[in-house]
């Protein structure tokens, strides 16, 4: 992690971390293990909610540690990847994101993508990751989308954390995070 996800500044200390391994549902209905990266702080709320997606069924393309992509958040999106803590700026710039911190969490992002206005952006939309674009399609009903009052969403929300779906100004389908932000 050192000097890829993490580096000298970032919010938490390396020592806040933990590598938590949880089973998970894959797309082919097979089980696999993943390794999702987060605070310590937030280890329980995000083990309880991951045990509660794989007894639901729900299943998560892709979950490793987002140094398997070189620390590049948008690589690790375009791949589908479920991931925790990666030390970087917010979408936008300007401040650290929730994801510094290791109080947050993306699943699935191609098939739950950030989507918001933008100008500039093909056809005033600005997608991410852009390989997500038939996904910012919410009336799709395919497993492994996070939906409004889903079990999914539940799992999270149920403790605490925000989910970027219910926000105003854009809506990031894949993102959950212990201040909602």
């Amino acid at each position: 992690m050192r000097g890829v996800s993490w580096r000298e500044g970032c919010p938490v200390p390396l020592e806040a971390l933990v590598r938590v391994e949880v089973s998970h549902h894959r797309p082919d209905e097979s089980v696999g293990v993943g390794v999702i990266v987060v605070s310590r702080e937030a280890e329980a709320v995000v083990v309880g909610a991951f045990e509660r997606l794989y007894v639901v069924g729900f299943p998560i393309a892709r979950m490793e540690p987002i140094e398997g992509f070189g620390g590049d958040d948008d690589a690790s999106m375009e791949a589908n990847n479920t991931s925790g803590f990666n030390c970087r700026d917010r979408f936008g710039g300007g401040s650290f994101s929730r994801h510094a911190y290791g109080d947050a969490v993306d699943i699935n992002p191609l098939w739950n993508p950030l989507v918001k206005e933008r100008t500039g952006a093909q056809d005033g939309v600005k997608v991410a990751p852009e390989g997500g674009r038939p996904w910012r399609d919410r009336t799709r009903s395919e497993a492994g989308m996070l939906h409004p009052g889903s079990e999914a969403v539940r799992a999270f929300t149920s403790q605490g954390w925000g989910w970027g779906g219910s926000w105003r100004s854009s809506k990031d389908w894949q993102h959950f995070s212990a201040n909602g932000e």
